[in-house]
């Protein structure tokens, strides 16, 4: 299987105006060839295949006084930028004919210079040293080795986010290291004031990075709207609130990773809820703080590190009434307000607290069977159904 490792570099001043020179030329190929296919389509022709595309727009582009300055940065990237053009338009035409699972995909968006900056190179385009890698034409780049790589990458993509930091990621093929087998399952529920109640009554607290600093960034916020847009003043503005979210978003990918690991190694089979959280975060009152806990990563994460350590991942239905009933008897007591977080079933005297028993449910839902919509169905709901179901049984 394939996986990323990404790591921090520092460029030079030079080598920074050589990457801001590669990241232009990349986006110019970009759009260029995404205005022509468009045209093309408007005139009712078919879409230029992808050598076309690079025959007409790399090669021939280099060639003219218009585009001459193409030639100053390495081929490789602007390959590569047409690549995944057609890839993206190869994925709208599937989807519209209903050969791609998932979300509907929309058609390529032209880029702008705001746009998160990337650019890949394949073999030949870039060597790893022991401190410094090197990219074509941009020339050997400090690097940050946090962990080793486990074996020679097929590729790296060099990244400028927002906070002007830079970064590069290896694509690397990797087996699975399956963990020794074990007994344990558990059944984990999500929620606001806790993030994640387990079956054995475990209970772990998010860090809400964003509920913690939330007057920091008013006040950032607040700063950056007083500058005139375009001034140095205004991008050095904009550079600190950028860095503000990196810093949240660092945060919170921190504590999901570390979750998410210890449950893969301490449990063989893991129980999600199916939460609709595209949905939840259409509440104007909880959007903030459910995007501030990360459930949707926490899920990916979890998904994804079960594929890779052999442990069996399970999602239930988002129907499931796992918080209306009693884990003891199985009488369904009906919906309960967000308020109330302890209860006592009216058939068996069983006193609940809500969470718990819920992720109890969780359990044994997973354990009996899985829906279709679990496994992500056909089934269709509006986004205020879907809010008002997922916030009444949180």
């Amino acid at each position: 299987m394939k996986a990323r490792f990404k790591y921090r570099i520092y460029p030079t001043p030079g080598q920074k105006y050589r990457l801001a020179k590669l990241f232009g030329c990349v986006r110019v190929v970009w759009n260029d060839s995404l205005a022509c296919c468009q045209q093309q389509y408007r005139s009712g022709e078919k879409k230029p295949t992808n050598s076309q595309l690079q025959k007409k727009f790399i090669t021939q582009s280099k060639k003219t006084e218009y585009r001459e300055w193409l030639s100053e940065v390495s081929a490789i990237p602007l390959q590569q930028s047409l690549n995944d053009l057609n890839q993206a338009y190869q994925n709208f035409f599937k989807s519209t004919k209903g050969q791609r699972k998932g979300k509907p995909v929309k058609p390529p968006k032209f880029k702008s210079r705001k746009s998160l900056a990337t650019a890949r190179f394949t073999k030949g385009g870039f060597k790893v040293g022991q401190h410094k890698v090197y990219l074509a034409k941009v020339g050997k780049i400090k690097i940050v080795w946090s962990r080793e790589l486990p074996a020679a990458p097929s590729s790296v993509t060099v990244i400028k986010d927002s906070a002007n930091r830079y970064f590069l990621s290896f694509v690397v093929e990797i087996q699975p290291e399956i963990l020794p087998q074990t007994d344990n399952s558990v059944g984990i529920d999500l929620g606001i004031s806790t993030f994640a109640t387990f079956s054995d009554g475990t209970k772990v607290d998010a860090p809400k990075p964003l509920k913690k600093r939330i007057k920091k960034l008013r006040k950032l916020s607040k700063s950056l709207s007083h500058k005139t847009k375009g001034s140095k003043r205004y991008e050095k503005a904009r550079v600190r609130v950028a860095k503000f979210h990196a810093k949240l978003k660092d945060t919170r990918t921190d504590f999901l990773h570390k979750l998410s690991t210890e449950i893969i190694r301490e449990n063989q089979t893991i129980i999600l809820e199916d939460l609709n959280v595209s949905g939840m975060i259409k509440n104007r009152k909880l959007s903030r703080v459910i995007s501030d806990l990360g459930w949707r990563q926490f899920r990916t994460l979890l998904e994804g590190k079960a594929e890779k350590y052999g442990r069996d991942f399970r999602v239930i239905s988002r129907w499931e009434p796992t918080s209306q009933v009693c884990s003891n008897c199985g009488f369904k007591g009906g919906k309960l307000d967000l308020q109330v977080r302890e209860w006592e079933c009216l058939n068996c005297g069983a006193k609940h607290d809500r969470d718990e028993n819920a992720a109890i449910n969780i359990l044994v839902a997973g354990g009996q069977s899985e829906t279709l919509n679990g496994r992500g169905g056909k089934r269709k709901t509006t986004a205020k159904v879907a809010a008002a179901n997922e916030v009444s049984t949180r």
